[in-house]
């Protein structure tokens, strides 16, 4: 994977790493640390400027995650409903887990969606329910983006810091990511095994 994403920001440039952050957030298999971090290793050799760069970065990660916003939006809450009372065992939820979900996103939307972008595989699957319960437009892209920022000018830094060294990290990049998706698997799984549907209010 590194040799691949090394060729395309080489041969794109900023429009390269534009690029990279769009797919890694539509499609998340292309970890932003590697892209970033290799960005950054081009700003020590003098190949690339950090300002650029992390503009570049952080308006691929905003609109691909803008993608799935308005995949959310499209569908909305309405038309959700009918799919969880069908559907809700293979979702784990009924639906007042989504009218609670709903009430968090109206009361905490922004600081849910800047916190998830730290976190692995959850940064892009925050924005389907952001565009689903309708949070504002301009609130998400702001949020977003300031999350984003935040976490490409580390990324950015460490592989300005560390330079050529930082490539090593791709070999602990895949597993901790298929760690990470194995461990929502096995959670997935558990709550499918022991969900049980909230008794019918009596009257």
């Amino acid at each position: 994977m590194t040799d691949w994403v090394l060729h395309l920001i080489d041969a794109g440039g900023y429009w390269g790493i534009w690029f990279l952050m769009v797919l890694e957030n539509v499609f998340p298999p292309i970890p932003s640390e590697l892209i970033m971090g290799i960005g950054g290793i081009r700003v020590g050799q003098g190949r690339m400027e950090m300002v650029p760069l992390l503009l570049a970065g952080t308006a691929g990660t905003t609109i691909g995650n803008y993608f799935w916003y308005l995949v959310g939006a499209r569908l909305g809450v309405e038309r959700l409903r009918p799919l969880v009372e069908r559907h809700g065992r293979w979702a784990t939820l009924e639906w007042c887990d989504v009218e609670a979900l709903n009430r968090l996103f109206a009361r905490y939307g922004q600081a849910i969606v800047f916190v998830f972008r730290f976190m692995p595989a959850l940064r892009t699957m925050v924005s389907l329910p952001a565009g689903l319960f309708r949070m504002g437009h301009v609130r998400f892209l702001l949020w977003t983006g300031a999350g984003a920022l935040i976490w490409n000018v580390i990324l950015a830094y460490a592989g300005f810091i560390l330079g050529s060294n930082f490539k090593e990290i791709d070999k602990y990049i895949g597993p901790a990511a298929t760690a990470t998706v194995a461990i929502a698997v096995i959670f997935y799984l558990y709550r499918l095994i022991t969900w049980r549907p909230s008794a019918p209010r009596q009257e």
